[in-house]
Formats: C-alpha cells, structure tokens, sequence
C-alpha cells in the first residue's frame, strides 16, 4: 500500500507528557524518546540587569551552539552598563549553555545553577504538598480551596456565616459538593477593610474548625496573618495556614508555621487591605516583580526551617492590582512555573470581574467560571471560590481540555 502524500502541519504542544505522545505515535525507540524531548522544547529566558561584558560572552557561547540571545543595542561596545538578556533555545541548547557557563568567571557559575533550578522547575507537572496531618499531590488536576468566611463583612457573603452553627453547616455542605480543601477565614481582607482584634477572630473562627475536625476529611485551612490565630487553629485541627501578608505581618508566623509541620499559602499584596486599592498601583513589570516577591518570602520561609514541599503560591488577584493587572496575570500564570511550586488563584466574585448591571458580587458566577478556566488552562493547579458546585463542573471541563489527547 503506498503511503499517502500529505502536506506538512504544525504540531503545537504544552508540555512533557504532549511531546512524549507525540513522538510514541510516530512509534520512536524509547532511547530515542529521551534523546530528542530536550530538542523539543522551545525556552525563552529573560535575565535582567546583567553587566555588559557578561551579556557578550552569554551571547557568543549561545550562538556557538546554535540558538541566540538578545542584548540591548550598545551592549556589544559596552556604551551602556548593563542589559537585559534573553535566551533563546531549546531546552538541550540551554543545558550545555549552563554546563559551559559553570566553569566561567564573572558571576557566571551562580547564574548556570540558578538557570539548572529553573529549567527543573519548569519541567515539573505534579507537586507534593506535605501539611501537618497528611501528604497530597497536586497538579494531577485541579483542587478546589473552599472560602468560609465566619465574618460580618466580607465583600461577597458578609455575615451570611456568622453563626458558629450557620458555618459548621455550611462547611459541611462545601464538602459534600466538591471541596478540596475549606478555608476558614475570622477577618475581612476586602478592599478598605477594618482589621479586627485577635480576641474577635479566635472566637470567629476556632469553635468552627473545632466543630468540623473530624467531620470532614478534607484539609481544614485557616485564613490570618496573626500568629496566634494560627497557632490556635492548627491545634484545633487546621493543617494549612493561608497568609495574605505572606508570613510579613508577624514576626512570630513563620515559627509558629514551622514547628507545627504546617503548609503555607504564601500571597503577593502591595500594602495593606485598608489601602492596597488606593494612590498608584502602577508596576514596572508586573509578572517579575511578583516572581521575586515569591522567591524572597520563599527563602524566608525556608530560612525559618519551613520545607519546600509545604509552601503554595499565590499571585494576589485584586490585592493592590489594577483590573488590567489581574487579566494579565491569568493570561500568564504559565510564567510562574519557573518557581517551582502549585500556584493557587482566587478569583471569585472579585470586583475585576464585575459587570455592567450586576446585582452585587454574587453575580459574578459565570465570570468567576471564565477566569478559574483560565487559571486552569494556563497552570493554575488550586483555585480558591465561593460557589463549590458550580466551580466543580468548571474545572472538570476544564481539566479534560487541558489533558485531552488528539
């Protein structure tokens, strides 16, 4: 039988486990398989403020092996300072870039291993998460975080759960259509809201936890940036600490997470939620001046003896971010892989998501559904919501599409 004469076509995929089923159709050796991934994959890189004569030896050493880098124009005679760099080149280009970077002077040793870390990290498609009482892997498909607010004010439900016994059965209920894990938070972070006294917060939030530890077998979050509310909680039955602050509000957080054993939602804010929202919210580059807000909390977190595996990232949508900012973020969350950890996103019912004519936030359901599909598709591995039956459908859909076959 003669073959069939067709016309090239472009093969677009996302990741590892894509091109590894790509290449099995085309029935290569699995030798062949691990040889030719690396060839694959297509990396851009973009490393800031570098010396120029560094960027002149990074350019000629990625040309020598056929791939490129781009330097701002007077680098070459170095009549500029320093440049901006990025690489360009598949990922078995940049790995003999960084073996041949090791051995160079000029700070090049340090950035090849950073470069080493962050091509690990971008090949990673699960992560461990270990919490005080259990170990869970996540990236294997979309976890949903469930919000309970046992407050008077949140932006959305404010006092709709402010009896112990209304939260208790509503934690329930999030459990039983779908949760992953419930996130009981005893004081508003809304735009302009009011802090509340650590007293007020314990009574909000303990007798709750209390009340369904035991009674459900999902992961029981406490939502504060006050130590001894999480120290509370986590006796009480809490095995994840979700800080808006980042461990920045109290000294005595990152001990209290460490010696517990504890996880820790770590989340980008520009200032404080009394005025995150006012004066300038301008950034210079939104996306990386997240990326080193991460990596330095990541590092403080790591210093106070608080693993890798139990940290999750969050990149603050709405929390001192223009509404442009928080589109931009969905459509790039991809970028943030680089760090090396499950990224959550908590888009629900948030003001950038309003409409023309909406009652209030609970009208933002089908908008919530198109920003958590896009977290999803673009690696959002968590997604913190409101309406848990709703946001369940979503993510199974979207989940399929995201791992379909073709």
């Amino acid at each position: 039988m003669k073959p069939v004469c067709q016309e090239p076509g472009c093969l677009v995929w996302t990741g590892r486990q894509e091109a590894i089923r790509i290449l099995q159709e085309i029935g290569v050796d699995p030798y062949g398989i691990e040889s030719m991934l690396p060839k694959m994959v297509h990396r851009n890189i973009l490393i800031r403020r570098l010396p120029c004569k560094v960027a002149n030896i990074i350019k000629q050493e990625m040309l020598s092996l056929g791939a490129d880098a781009a330097v701002a124009r007077g680098s070459v005679a170095c009549s500029i300072e320093a440049t901006d760099v990025l690489l360009m080149g598949t990922h078995k280009q940049l790995g003999r870039f960084i073996e041949k970077a090791s051995s160079q002077p000029f700070g090049l040793a340090p950035l090849a291993a950073s470069l080493r870390l962050l091509l690990e990290n971008l090949l990673a498609e699960v992560w461990t998460l270990r919490t005080s009482r259990r170990e869970m892997v996540l990236g294997d498909r979309t976890r949903i975080m469930a919000i309970l607010n046992v407050t008077p004010d949140s932006f959305s439900d404010g006092g709709r759960y402010a009896s112990h016994e209304k939260a208790v059965a509503a934690g329930l209920e999030m459990a039983r259509a779908g949760a992953d894990m419930l996130d009981i938070g005893g004081e508003s972070s809304r735009p302009g809201a009011e802090a509340v006294s650590q007293e007020a917060e314990l009574d909000r939030v303990i007798p709750v936890i209390q009340a369904l530890y035991g009674k459900i077998d999902i992961p029981i979050s406490v939502d504060t940036t006050k130590a001894v509310v999480a120290r509370e909680a986590l006796a009480a039955g809490a095995e994840i600490v979700n800080d808006i602050s980042a461990m920045r509000f109290d000294a005595q957080m990152p001990s209290v997470i460490a010696s517990s054993g504890a996880a820790v939602v770590l989340m980008h804010m520009r200032g404080v939620p009394q005025t995150m929202q006012q004066g300038d919210l301008h950034y210079a580059s939104l996306r990386g001046e997240i990326i080193d807000f991460f990596r330095e909390r990541m590092r403080a977190a790591q210093s106070a003896g608080i693993g890798i595996d139990r940290i999750i990232l969050d990149p603050g949508l709405g929390f001192g971010k223009a509404r442009g900012d928080n589109l931009r973020l969905l459509k790039h969350l991809a970028e943030f892989a680089v760090l090396g950890r499950p990224i959550m996103t908590g888009p629900s019912r948030k003001s950038f998501l309003s409409h023309e004519g909406e009652a209030g936030p609970q009208d933002r359901l089908e908008g919530t559904a198109a920003a958590v599909t896009a977290a999803v598709m673009n690696g959002s591995c968590l997604v913190r919501v409101h309406d848990v039956a709703a946001v369940r459908r979503v993510v199974t859909v979207a989940d399929a599409i995201v791992r379909a076959r073709s």
